[in-house]
């Protein structure tokens, strides 16, 4: 009886070690991937030009709205990119781990050409480009007012009440900080950064970390504003980007692609 015990537990126990097995692998593949995604995203993005707008556009009107506005923009070009780089994990992971691994040395040999290559007061040009490009918008902005105020007359009180609480739910420099970082973050280093990383990286770990670089980085832009932007030299910052997507191409010589992270 006892060895018929002994027989039937016997296939029981492999199970559990698999388990905890798979457990502990996921586990790792969502820490790698996090600390990936913030490494990342911060090197990408301090002295980017959405950092410039978030700095900028704090300076000027309410610090929440803006916050609010642009990390809503990131946080859905996470999203979006996360899930673009999932998308190709039909093609098999040896091919995308390889090819991912290819784009980020091509990244980092460029940041550091480019950094190498830029000024130590780089970066001035980029800062005037957006303070022009939200200076626009502003004047957009009061004309759309101005051309609003003579129709409230005309049309009497009945259509001012709607527009107020429209106004109250959505704030229109929320709708500005939302469209400029959206728009600014299209197409940017960090989001085809986030697209490449999800393709080989667990990407909930990719998400979750790419939404808190973004934070910790529209959260400094918003909190120091321009003395921040001034004080952050871009050289610096790229040429240590470049280091770093170096560092993850080379990492990938000593990681199997089937490793799981």
């Amino acid at each position: 009886f006892l060895p018929l015990l002994q027989k039937g537990s016997s296939p029981v126990a492999p199970v559990h070690i698999v388990n905890e097995e798979s457990a502990d692998k996921t586990n790792l593949g969502f820490i790698h991937a996090f600390v990936a995604a913030i490494s990342v995203i911060i090197v990408s993005e301090l002295g980017d030009k959405t950092f410039f707008i978030a700095a900028i556009m704090a300076m000027r009107y309410n610090r929440l709205t803006v916050l609010a506005g642009a990390m809503l923009a990131l946080g859905l070009m996470t999203c979006l990119s996360v899930l673009f780089g999932y998308a190709t994990t039909v093609i098999p992971r040896v091919y995308t781990y390889y090819v991912s691994t290819a784009l980020f040395a091509i990244f980092g040999i460029r940041m550091l050409r480019e950094g190498l290559k830029m000024s130590p007061d780089e970066g001035q040009e980029e800062l005037e480009e957006v303070q022009a490009e939200i200076k626009k918008k502003d004047e957009e902005l009061q004309r759309t007012k101005l051309l609003n105020g003579p129709g409230d007359v005309e049309s009497g009180p009945g259509t001012t009440i709607p527009q107020k609480k429209w106004l109250h739910f959505i704030s229109p420099i929320f709708v500005q900080a939302f469209t400029l970082t959206f728009l600014a973050e299209w197409g940017d280093r960090s989001q085809l950064t986030t697209i490449v990383l999800a393709a080989r990286e667990d990407p909930y770990g990719v998400a979750v970390g790419g939404t808190v670089g973004h934070c910790l980085c529209t959260g400094l832009a918003v909190i120091g504003g321009r003395m921040i932007a001034q004080k952050i030299s871009v050289r610096t910052v790229t040429i240590i980007g470049g280091i770093v997507f170096l560092a993850f191409a080379f990492s990938a010589l000593f990681i199997s692609p089937d490793s799981g992270f």
